[in-house]
């Protein structure tokens, strides 16, 4: 994440660990990564709030914040707004890091395009008056068949080798591409996402660790070896 979010996130004071230093009263000044920022669950959970995009190709987030917000640096909201922690598992990755983890895991080409990862339900398996026996995308045996009875025709259906190969490569794409189906905040939005954030962020008075709004300090306790 960029400036543009770790400026909001308040300070912290611990004493140093350096064992050089014997004087307790020296501190370092880190983040508090402890705090993070969200979207309230009105925003959130309201899909008017939002514009669905689909990632092109190798966009990143910043990419993706300048083309909606013409600031780069609101990669985070593009984070915040698909609530994704982990932009290694969770962002698609680029083709070049695609290829290589794919024959890193599948070792060869023959295996990536030729193996059969699992079989699946391709389109849902259904009674004349409409009802779903198996939906769409379930995961089954090789050659699995299915008997059912179908009231509208008042009489027993059999389904035969309803389940598709899908291939490794095929399995490892989907999952990616589902990846790119994305949310992004309206940009009239963003003045209510940062006052949020800002009062998320904010320390509140009370204890013996307040220093300000923006800053907390640890004990002031030390132990030596």
């Amino acid at each position: 994440m960029s400036n543009s979010y770790f400026r909001r996130v308040p300070n912290f004071e611990y004493v140093s660990r350096n064992k050089d230093e014997k004087q307790i009263s020296n501190y370092d000044n880190v983040k508090n990564l402890f705090k993070r920022g969200k979207l309230r669950e009105d925003i959130f959970g309201d899909l008017s709030f939002f514009t669905k995009y689909q990632i092109v190709g190798d966009e990143r987030p910043d990419n993706v914040a300048y083309k909606f917000y013409n600031e780069s640096s609101f990669d985070w909201v593009v984070l915040l707004s698909n609530n994704i922690l982990n932009i290694q598992t969770e962002w698609p990755m680029t083709q070049y890091t695609f290829d290589k983890y794919l024959l890193d895991k599948y070792g060869d080409y023959n295996t990536l395009y030729s193996g059969v990862h699992h079989y699946e339900v391709i389109r849902s398996i259904k009674t004349s008056q409409g009802i779903t026996i198996v939906p769409e995308g379930t995961k089954v045996d090789s050659g699995y068949s299915i008997t059912y009875y179908d009231y509208g025709l008042q009489a027993e259906v059999t389904k035969s080798n309803i389940g598709t190969a899908i291939s490794n490569y095929e399995y490892e794409n989907k999952i990616q591409e589902d990846k790119r189906g994305i949310f992004i905040l309206k940009a009239r939005y963003l003045n209510v996402l940062f006052n949020d954030m800002d009062n998320i962020m904010s320390y509140k008075k009370g204890g013996d660790q307040y220093v300000n709004s923006t800053l907390k300090r640890g004990n002031n306790i030390r132990l030596f070896e």
